[in-house]
């Protein structure tokens, strides 16, 4: 599998299943992504909710994008919490992506989570036979 491939695929999806830890436990939540040129992965959520508490406490996050067909990708990374022109970028590539997310954009407490992804499989069981391939990420 490619980079491109991996953009592309996850580019097809908009909605993720995001883990975080909480006291050693996981927590799971849905979101709404958008994903940059550099794989990137990117959502906005209340900075009250329990998935951006614990990411500012344990950074590392995992996902889980795509379900039809038998097909997903899973990742694994590091969130982190952008300011400045970096925020700007990411907005763009959310807004791009979430034409709505300029009117969350005022809601006290949003705050935007950007997820570097370390590690990456993506599965297809509908395939013959199943492909299974992993990737790390720079």
């Amino acid at each position: 599998m490619t980079r491109a491939e991996l953009l592309a695929f996850l580019r097809m999806h908009r909605l993720a299943v995001v883990s975080s830890v909480h006291d050693g436990a996981p927590q799971a939540a849905l979101v709404g992504i958008a994903v940059s040129d550099d794989i990137e992965i990117i959502f906005d959520t209340l900075t009250t909710s329990r998935k951006y508490q614990n990411l500012r406490t344990d950074p590392r996050a995992a996902f889980v994008v795509g379900w039809d067909a038998e097909q997903t990708a899973q990742l694994e990374g590091i969130a982190d919490f952008p300011t400045g022109t970096e925020l700007a970028a990411c907005k763009q590539v959310y807004f791009a992506a979430w034409p709505d997310g300029p009117e969350r954009e005022t809601w006290p407490n949003i705050g935007y989570v950007r997820v570097r992804p370390r590690w990456m499989r993506l599965s297809d069981f509908g395939a013959v036979p199943a492909r299974i391939e992993e990737m790390q990420l720079p």
